[in-house]
């Protein structure tokens, strides 16, 4: 027994794709501009308050600052993977994403160097106190060619440092 019943149009699959491009475009470029403002505004307090010696606070904001970098990361990812689709589907939107990630990329850049500045600085007051300590300890000795003896390892007193605030 048939129960095909010839009148009926066959039904069409449905689409792969239900949402349309320009949708999915628009959802992926907010994700993306989502995770840089989360992660932008994350960073512009961390420059502040290293600029302003706080160091200490900054560094609380590290596990905040390591999650919204994978949420970034996994954003760039899925535009990455679906950048020749947005190229056909919303080219606008491309070079829009593009603009605003060479803007984030500079104010990467400046809270690097902030972060660069306060490292070099507090490596050099480091070393400048080991400088100190040292020669505290090593005796003033002269060879018997009159020139200034090289301390032996035995003079030269190991610096701790804590890298714990």
């Amino acid at each position: 027994m048939n129960h095909f019943n010839a009148s009926r149009r066959p039904m069409q699959a449905p689409r792969p794709n239900a949402a349309p491009e320009s949708a999915v475009a628009r959802k992926i470029a907010e994700h993306l501009m989502d995770a840089m403002s989360s992660l932008l505004g994350l960073i512009e307090r961390e420059t502040e308050l290293v600029r302003a010696g706080n160091v200490r606070e900054a560094m609380t904001l590290e596990g905040q600052k390591q999650e919204l970098s994978r949420n970034y990361v996994g954003a760039v990812s899925q535009l990455k993977a679906n950048q020749a689709d947005l190229a056909k589907s919303a080219p606008e939107l491309l070079s829009t994403l593009h603009r605003h990630h060479d803007a984030f990329r500079a104010m990467l850049q400046v809270n690097l160097t902030v972060l660069a500045t306060a490292h070099a600085v507090s490596e050099g007051v480091v070393r400048g106190v080991n400088a100190e300590i040292q020669k505290r300890n090593v005796p003033n000795t002269y060879t018997a060619a009159g020139r200034r003896a090289a301390p032996g390892p035995r003079h030269i007193t190991p610096l701790a440092v804590s890298r714990s605030l």
